[in-house]
């Protein structure tokens, strides 16, 4: 930075988008052999090439923000706006799945018995399990905007609190998911319903992975003093996300679970 005359961050060359590109064609290649009973070893390479990409890379970020300060006010606003777009992209492909899904449910064709749930299908009951994911997941938003206001007015140890029950409780959430699909008396292949009660459910049960994860950095972080008062944009990002994930959860509560029960 002391040699240069803008506050903009010309990055490096990385070689971890290309890891990351490379562990994402693993993982989905490997996943379709495994479907049609192929051999399973690059199944287990995927994930290994994943965790590698995704910490090399979050040291990198981490190294640059906080000990090399090239996180400008410039760059934060840049950094704000990508995480804005990202997440409104998350949105359109959420909409995808809620679209599937009303549109087999508002008017099931013939082959689904005319009627939803399709015949044949009993569906969970949402005031079991899926109401106490609800709740946990509603707590854990409250925890994490209290970690949020305690960096924000410089409170240490209320947000390592707060960001500690934050991720035991997206754990929670994980655990009682996999329960809950171990005990599910229908299948993917069980018609529409099937498909897209389990691709929209997984896939909000993955980004409940990946916020865990991104907050459990956050964590690591605050108890290495990388975060100030003002300067804590990673964590922001990592809280934008994790409502997000709530609010997601809400619509699948109500559209899945509770109305297409």
């Amino acid at each position: 930075m002391a040699h240069q005359t803008h506050s903009y961050h010309m990055v490096n060359p990385s070689p971890w988008p290309l890891t990351a590109a490379m562990a994402a064609f693993l993982l989905t290649s490997s996943l379709t052999i495994w479907f049609h009973q192929g051999p399973t070893p690059l199944l287990y390479l995927a994930p290994i090439l994943t965790i590698f990409t995704a910490y090399q890379w979050w040291r990198d970020i981490v190294r640059e923000g906080t000990f090399q300060g090239h996180h400008t006010t410039l760059v934060q606003k840049g950094l704000r706006y990508g995480m804005v777009l990202f997440i409104t992209s998350e949105v359109l492909f959420f909409a995808g799945f809620f679209w599937a899904f009303y549109h087999s449910s508002l008017a099931p064709t013939p082959e689904l018995g005319g009627q939803w749930p399709p015949s044949g299908i009993t569906a969970l009951d949402p005031f079991e399990v899926p109401l106490l994911n609800t709740a946990v997941l509603l707590a854990s938003g409250v925890t994490v905007t209290w970690a949020h206001h305690a960096i924000f007015s410089g409170h240490r140890a209320e947000a390592l609190q707060g960001l500690l029950l934050t991720v035991a409780l997206g754990l929670y959430f994980t655990a009682l998911q996999a329960m809950e699909y171990a005990e599910t008396p229908f299948t993917m292949s069980d018609a529409t319903y099937g498909s897209t009660f389990f691709v929209a459910t997984g896939f909000h049960g993955l980004h409940v992975i990946i916020g865990t994860l991104f907050l459990t950095v956050c964590l690591l972080r605050q108890m290495l003093f990388h975060f100030t008062t003002n300067h804590h944009f990673g964590f922001e990002a990592a809280a934008w996300y994790w409502h997000f994930v709530d609010v997601v959860w809400l619509f699948l509560y109500v559209s899945i679970y509770w109305w297409g029960s």
